[in-house]
């Protein structure tokens, strides 16, 4: 009964952010809010809605290494197989933009997370958490890249007269909805990833006690690779219709969500203790996020080769830390 209560908030997680990205984006554009900052925030977060509702959820119930395991493993995932799958599919060219400014955000997510979890190393202390203050600074940082967006997508508006940026929101728009439908599918996504976060977390739990794994295995595993299946349609679709910088920037934008954002949020309700073996999880994130960095700023693309590469990583990635459970 578990596997099907898991299966199906899994199923309510990507239905009710697919969902909330057509109602509130359809929203959006009616209240003539430019398509840019549409794609660039509602398409990335809202794929990433999944995460936050399986980590809040999470931090509510004092399941901690549950809600630190999703962010870090779905973080991996993207950055490994949904990154090397779309590399494979389609040789990803990486814009200027991204190479000097999106993804070194990235970047900082993942090095600060270390910096601000790792308390016995870095701050003397006797045991390591992300306080209610770090989740304040993660949460300024998310701040800080939010007004960088609106203030690239307003330059970018001015400049480019007009063109548009086709983004998944423009992709699933198909035909235009009333408005009674853009809030109904809005509030009903919402719902959904509300009520399958909290099928996920449950079941999951169950299953990890029933099978004696740990709650941050299956964060790192089951839960991760569940709440990441958005970004990984997302970007599998983008690099099928030659859209780089849509699947990529979707990675990117969604792993700054997933840090500063989710776990922001998630620190600042309940204080996160964080146990040692999650650790090599964070430098092991932050590595690879160098790895994909120097693929990109080399040739300014992420060609097939280097996406088997990543893809072949994640698999022994998994594979070892199944072994170590």
């Amino acid at each position: 009964m578990d596997y099907i209560i898991l299966i199906a908030g899994f199923l309510l997680l990507v239905k009710g952010a697919d969902f909330f990205v057509e109602g509130s984006s359809s929203i959006a554009r009616k209240v003539r809010i430019p398509t840019l900052i549409i794609g660039l925030t509602l398409v990335a977060f809202g794929t990433s809605a999944p995460e936050a509702a399986v980590s809040i959820t999470s931090a509510l119930q004092g399941q901690n290494d549950m809600a630190i395991g999703n962010i870090v493993g779905s973080n991996i995932f993207n950055l490994l197989l949904v990154v090397g799958i779309a590399a494979f599919i389609s040789p990803l060219k990486v814009k200027r933009s991204i190479i000097f400014k999106e993804f070194p955000f990235a970047l900082l997510s993942a090095f600060v997370l270390l910096i601000l979890a790792y308390d016995t190393q870095f701050q003397d202390s006797s045991k390591n958490i992300l306080t209610q203050a770090d989740g304040m600074m993660l949460l300024v940082l998310f701040g800080i890249f939010m007004y960088y967006l609106i203030e690239l997508a307003l330059t970018s508006r001015a400049t480019t007269k007009g063109q548009q940026i086709e983004t998944e929101a423009e992709a699933v728009e198909g035909s235009s909805i009333s408005n009674f439908k853009s809030i109904i599918f809005a509030i009903g996504g919402i719902v959904g990833i509300i009520l399958g976060g909290k099928f996920v977390v449950d079941a999951a739990t169950e299953i990890a006690l029933g099978l004696g794994m740990s709650e941050s295995l299956v964060g790192l595993t089951i839960v991760a690779v569940g709440t990441s299946l958005p970004e990984l349609v997302t970007s599998i679709v983008a690099a099928r219709r030659g859209q780089s910088d849509i699947a990529l920037g979707n990675v990117i934008g969604s792993n700054i969500f997933n840090v500063f954002f989710v776990l922001g949020i998630s620190a600042w309700i309940s204080p996160i203790a964080i146990s040692d073996t999650v650790f090599f999880d964070m430098l092991f994130l932050l590595g690879i996020s160098i790895v994909a960095y120097l693929f990109a700023i080399t040739k300014k693309s992420i060609d097939k080769f280097e996406g088997i590469f990543l893809a072949s990583t994640y698999i022994a990635y998994l594979t070892f830390i199944i072994i170590r459970n």
